[in-house]
């Protein structure tokens, strides 16, 4: 059984949404102390090139916010990942189904990055490729509301998440 000690962030290609989500979500799981400072946040794509740049407007929405994007590289989505995963949080229902169609053995905890929130509040996030600075800083800003939503979660499911019940 893998260490399950990862919270994975999930895009189409991992180059603008999920690298942005990622670097969102260790910055606030690094300010809220243990146990959640110590999961490694990491993103990868359904459908990506491994070892692609962040794009130019992923790197200047989250450096904005004085988070560095730059030396990210892509990375698709693999079993190993899945494996270590104590959640998953997709940007869109299409990833979340791709993984579920791709990979045998998923996990329960595949979530919409903006799931949690509730109160009728949009689920999905737009892909800003290809668009202009405000569209990435929109996505940005779509996630950052998210976070907390996503940070309350771990904090009372961790060690459910950690520690899962054999079925």
């Amino acid at each position: 059984m893998a260490d399950r000690n990862h919270v994975t962030v999930v895009c189409t290609a991992n180059i603008c949404r999920s690298p942005m989500g990622e670097k969102l979500l260790a910055h606030a799981f690094e300010a809220e102390g243990e146990p959640l400072a110590g999961i490694n946040v990491v993103s990868a794509g359904v459908s990506a090139f491994s070892g692609e740049p962040a794009s130019v407007n992923a790197v200047r929405a989250l450096k904005k916010v004085g988070l560095e994007l730059s030396s990210h590289r892509s990375q698709g989505v693999t079993q190993s990942l899945i494996d270590r995963s104590l959640a998953i949080f997709c940007m869109t229902q299409s990833h979340r189904a791709m993984i579920e169609m791709q990979f045998e053995k998923t996990t329960p905890h595949i979530y919409l990055f903006r799931e949690l929130i509730g109160g009728g509040a949009d689920i999905e996030i737009p892909d800003p490729f290809g668009s202009s600075l405000p569209a990435y800083e929109a996505a940005r800003d779509s996630m950052v509301e998210a976070v907390p939503s996503i940070v309350a979660f771990l904090k009372a499911n961790y060690d459910q998440l950690k520690n899962p019940t054999p079925a």
